[in-house]
């Protein structure tokens, strides 16, 4: 009976968590070649969310869904129902330009831009005429980024003479300074060492107490690491026509993908015999 009703509890407890994003039948196009189909999770409040899977099977597409980033690609289209707080994001009234600076997102390589640090966290805030003292804006954000006290005495410096892990948490002090409520992370450590890999991730688990994550990666241990759900997705190919289309194989909490997972697929994956 106690098992029973610790089950029921967890499963409350799931049904009240705040869905920031839902995803029912999503498809996304580039010209006529479907990319990625019938993609359909949810995304909660808090939580850190990975999409892993093998090259080329919708993940980074999906992730530009989002914040609507696809929009910039020429011939690209989304369809389905992709909503936002229970807004249809791809809605005729939505502004992009609005939904990308509550939805941030950081790239996988460390893109600061050619000016001092201050002003690359600046820039934003600056951009968006938000109030306040700038000051203490770049400071909050640096210190949201854990990296603050590396860079308090050289604000002015060029951002380009930072390492490549330090331009990273740059790149999300610049993401939060602007105060989003979700930051999106396309392999932010892919091109980073070991040790920078680890601030990063360990930055990640004091960030999701503000904001809603979601990353892809290819890194299974590292969506093991930090996940609190993770979406599996693979290729399917078309032979006959040549075309290859990411599809979503399973959605669970990522110690049952990477422990118990409902599909062999999955299971393929995670354990290394493909991909």
């Amino acid at each position: 009976m106690k098992e029973l009703g610790k089950e029921k509890l967890m499963a409350e407890s799931a049904s009240t968590k705040e869905e920031v994003f839902s995803l029912d039948g999503v498809n996304v196009y580039y010209g006529d070649s479907l990319a990625v189909k019938d993609v359909s999770f949810p995304i909660y409040k808090n939580e850190i969310t990975s999409l892993i899977g093998p090259s080329g099977c919708g993940k980074s597409t999906i992730l530009r869904s989002l914040n609507r980033m696809n929009d910039l690609i020429p011939g690209a289209r989304v369809e389905g129902d992709l909503q936002y707080h229970g807004a249809d994001i791809y809605g005729s009234d939505i502004d992009p330009v609005q939904v990308r600076k509550i939805i941030g997102m950081v790239f996988q390589k460390p893109n600061p831009f050619p000016k001092s640090i201050y002003e690359n966290v600046a820039f934003g805030p600056q951009t968006l005429g938000m109030k306040g003292n700038l000051d203490d804006i770049v400071e909050e954000a640096l210190v949201g980024a854990a990296l603050w006290d590396e860079v308090k005495d050289r604000l002015k410096d060029n951002a380009f003479g930072m390492s490549g892990g330090q331009q990273q948490r740059l790149c999300i002090a610049r993401t939060i300074a602007v105060k989003p409520d979700v930051i999106l992370m396309d392999e932010p450590c892919s091109a980073l060492d070991p040790v920078s890999t680890y601030k990063i991730e360990d930055l990640m688990m004091k960030l999701k107490e503000d904001y809603t994550i979601v990353i892809v990666t290819h890194n299974m241990q590292q969506a093991a690491r930090v996940a609190d759900k993770t979406a599996f997705f693979t290729v399917s190919s078309n032979d006959e026509e040549g075309s290859r289309t990411g599809v979503l194989v399973e959605f669970d909490e990522t110690g049952k993908i990477f422990s118990n997972p409902a599909d062999q697929r999955t299971q393929d994956y995670v354990t290394g015999r493909f991909g």
